[in-house]
């Protein structure tokens, strides 16, 4: 019998280490493995793949990676860690308690930013009022350069109008949802997608990676014939943006790219040149198009960080 040498379009749901599953556009799935080195796919990555011959188990190999819209990643000094490709929206995930990090949520904003993919943020827990009303407020400079900052609770999902103003935000789209670890993302999806933890947990048992404590990146299908999921990544502390330049900066910071065009010197930093626009708006009403000092600190930080690896 001649061996099955035809392609298969599939999509990657999951991934650990060299292996994925691929699903069909029957819905139907099978772990694969890429064919050479360069061919390490991504969850959200369209690929074609080909059925082992007969005999030879039931794994397939992945035999091309079709062209992706984006790829959504962070890099720090020691390794690039790629979430998902071909997302429609990132969901940044905060919550009210602990406090969440500006410089962390900063550089999330970053990346999508340099990605093209649209950010929305999310901050958990308005059932703490108090500490959701502080949080709420220092997320005033983002919600002043036009993200869209969404205030939900998980403690009565039902009875909360912004989660389910959320979950239509969520439609037709494929959204990475990421943040912190502890800031209630897996209740969150849990929610979604009530079978969740009974799909990872068999997904982590077929690619032998352990229990599931979502140590990588997965999507699930919220309402599969629209083109609804949410892909599910893993928390972090820490989030490097090394693979930017410091010249790049500026475009990806939306209160300080308003500025530029402004300043009296074409190569100005906005550091410490005289007539230096952003200089002048640090400060200001962030409902004027001021400049938060936190956000300048920021850019500050990673001007000096960036410039530094470059050399």
């Amino acid at each position: 019998m001649a061996a099955d040498t035809s392609l298969h379009e599939g999509l990657v749901v999951a991934s650990h280490g060299r292996h994925a599953v691929v699903e069909a556009p029957d819905g139907s799935r099978r772990i694969c493995h890429p064919r050479g080195k360069k061919n390490q796919a991504l969850v959200g990555d369209a690929i074609l793949w080909q059925a082992p011959p007969a005999g030879q188990g039931e794994e397939g190999t992945i035999e091309s990676i079709l062209p992706r819209r984006n790829v959504f990643y962070r890099q720090d000094d020691i390794r690039t860690k790629a979430f998902a490709a071909n997302i429609d929206q990132v969901l940044v995930w905060l919550a009210a308690e602990p406090d969440f990090s500006h410089q962390l949520l900063g550089h999330a904003l970053i990346a999508a930013e340099a990605a093209g993919i649209p950010p929305l943020i999310v901050l958990n827990k308005a059932d703490l009022a108090s500490q959701h009303a502080r949080g709420w407020q220092r997320l005033a400079p983002y919600r002043a350069m036009g993200y869209t900052v969404l205030g939900v609770s998980l403690q009565d999902p039902s009875c909360d109008e912004t989660l389910q103003t959320l979950k239509q935000a969520l439609g037709g789209k494929k959204s990475l949802i990421m943040g912190p670890s502890g800031t209630g993302k897996s209740t969150f999806i849990n929610w979604l997608v009530p079978d969740a933890n009974i799909q990872t947990n068999e997904i982590s048992r077929a690619l032998n990676s352990g229990k599931h404590t979502t140590t990588s990146t997965m999507l699930h299908w919220i309402d599969r014939p629209a083109g609804t999921a949410a892909i599910d990544s893993p928390g972090f502390q820490e989030f490097g943006i090394q693979h930017l330049s410091a010249d790049s900066l500026p475009r990806y910071m939306p209160d300080i790219a308003r500025h530029v065009g402004n300043c009296r010197f074409y190569n100005c930093t906005h550091l410490h040149e005289p007539g230096c626009d952003v200089l002048a708006a640090v400060g200001q009403p962030v409902e004027q198009e001021g400049i938060d000092p936190l956000r300048h600190q920021l850019y500050a930080q990673l001007h000096e960080q960036l410039g530094r690896d470059k050399y």
